[in-house]
């Protein structure tokens, strides 16, 4: 563990209450309500997928969670301090990290100099730079495109190269926002590898997913949203047979 982590993440939560916790949690854009009195608890270790249709309020859910929004109402509460209105880059000193949509890698820049980018900026004191680098780039299966151009790898290999750029602030809660979106079947297999690897680890992972056979691979415990409130919660059994997610997100009448 990094030198620069607050206080908050030295003692584990104890056993009755969630690593985190958002209470009644509401976002508004004018008259828009993108996320609705959202109630959701994450233990320590839980790998947790958010599902729903386009326009259900995952992402601005997310962007809720790490501070990039302030909830109208309600509150995230992280190992039972309020962070709702807590800035970005405090969250990720505390433990927390996050992988967007989109890739937003240093296109000119090479493989491993955007990992080097990274690591500077979470880093104190002496470390063996290039040996980290290419040690968490060979976590991802990137150790053969290192010294390649970013913007000349693959679709998949920029999602993980996303991923290794996010777990540089060695993070307790990874939030993943559509990771294996346009992958090909291998490629969307081996991001569920990864991600269940770094659960096993033992980090505490929350994804946003579409691609069900991805959600299968992992079968993880399941939140579907829609139109911005928690419609249900359970594992994907539960969800595939409940008749009501199958008429709003699973396309079936």
């Amino acid at each position: 563990m990094n030198a620069n982590k607050t206080d908050a993440r030295l003692a584990n939560p104890k056993k009755d209450q969630p690593l985190l916790q958002l209470t009644n949690v509401t976002k508004r854009f004018g008259g828009l309500t993108a996320v609705n009195n959202v109630n959701l608890e994450i233990r320590q270790g839980d790998l947790h997928f958010l599902i729903g249709p386009n326009g259900a309020g995952k992402s601005t859910l997310f962007k809720t969670i790490m501070g990039y929004h302030r909830p109208d109402s309600g509150q995230v509460v992280y190992r039972s301090t309020d962070i709702s209105n807590m800035d970005p880059y405090l969250l990720a000193r505390m433990g927390f990290s996050i992988k967007f949509q989109t890739p937003s890698v240093y296109q000119d820049l090479t493989v491993g100099q955007n990992m080097i980018v990274a690591l500077n900026r979470h880093r104190t004191g002496t470390t063996d730079m290039e040996r980290e680098t290419i040690d968490r780039l060979q976590a991802m299966g990137l150790h053969g495109v290192v010294n390649m151009p970013a913007g000349r790898i693959s679709h998949g290999q920029r999602q993980w190269l996303e991923i290794a750029l996010a777990l540089a602030v060695d993070p307790e809660i990874l939030l993943l926002d559509e990771p294996s979106a346009g992958m090909t079947p291998d490629e969307t297999l081996r991001t569920a590898d990864i991600i269940r690897d770094l659960n096993k680890q033992g980090m505490t992972i929350i994804v946003i997913a579409h691609d069900m056979d991805f959600v299968r691979a992992l079968e993880p415990e399941i939140t579907v949203l829609h139109l911005g409130k928690v419609f249900t919660q359970g594992r994907l059994s539960e969800i595939e047979r409940n008749e009501e997610v199958q008429q709003i997100y699973l396309g079936k009448k």
